[in-house]
């Protein structure tokens, strides 16, 4: 079997220059200048943070960083770390706890279990940034990345409900070194991933395996068009390769638009 580095290395001056060049185009062809984005303080958020500003300018980009009673106030620090170091301005940046809205859903619903309350988090905070977006005629930024919506690692309506996805073709994998090249601190991009959905809570142990191998199954199968019997004979377990599949395809209604039942054909 050809030794593949898989995904690739990527030219990432080359990446930063056609995401902030397709990315100013964008606000331009739909004639606003603003963007909001939710800044949790990890790599994705950060990444894209730094992005936006280099496209469209620090004094267009709005930062809204939404802790609850879960968030660890390490990621609180690196986020405002973010907003000092590409000098945001001060009346750009919302810190707003969540927590008290939460409570309110929780009253009403009474939730059962994480997930469902984990979800209702994020589309709380989605709600707070379409409100926001809508007084200052922004675009809502999305943070997601390529291995997060394959996989379906995302909340419907949630964090996945954006106008505009600027890192959504980049691996996680890849991610971290493109952060490097932005100028993020190490500790930023090599945060573990996690949502911060509830306590503790971490993206890889959730899924069940790491990004480093989800990626690498996702850019066989994804981009070199590989079959399943095709990526375990590259070296991965059934189990890891259907694990990943399986995420793939349950997810696929995650990333399209809900279909209209026609009344004529």
């Amino acid at each position: 079997m050809e030794r593949l580095e898989i995904p690739p290395k990527l030219n990432y001056k080359e990446v930063i220059k056609t995401i902030t060049t397709k990315l100013r185009k964008y606000f331009r062809e739909v004639g606003i200048d603003r963007g909001v984005i939710g800044l949790s303080g990890g790599l994705d958020s950060s990444t894209t943070l730094s992005l936006l500003v280099e496209s469209i300018g620090k004094e267009n980009v709005y930062v809204y960083i939404m802790p609850s009673a879960v968030t660890p106030k390490e990621s609180i620090d690196y986020a405002l770390t973010m907003v000092e170091m590409l000098d945001i301005p001060q009346d750009n940046l919302r810190l707003i706890d969540i927590e008290p809205l939460i409570k309110c859903f929780d009253g009403v619903l009474a939730f059962t279990d994480d997930v469902i309350k984990g979800n209702t988090m994020a589309r709380i905070r989605m709600t707070i940034l379409y409100a926001e977006a809508k007084r200052l005629n922004a675009l809502v930024v999305g943070t997601g990345d390529k291995s997060e919506l394959l996989i379906g690692y995302f909340t419907k309506y949630g964090d996945g409900g954006v106008d505009i996805l600027p890192i959504g073709d980049i691996y996680k994998t890849q991610l971290r070194e493109l952060a490097i090249e932005l100028g993020i601190p190490e500790y930023i991009a090599y945060k573990p991933s996690s949502p911060e959905l509830w306590r503790g809570h971490k993206a890889e142990e959730e899924i069940g395996l790491t990004y480093n191998r989800i990626d690498a199954i996702l850019y066989l199968y994804y981009d070199l068009k590989k079959n399943r019997s095709d990526i375990i004979e590259y070296g991965f377990k059934e189990a890891e390769v259907d694990l990943v599949l399986n995420r793939f395809y349950k997810s696929t209604h995650k990333r399209t638009t809900p279909p209209i039942i026609k009344i004529v054909d």
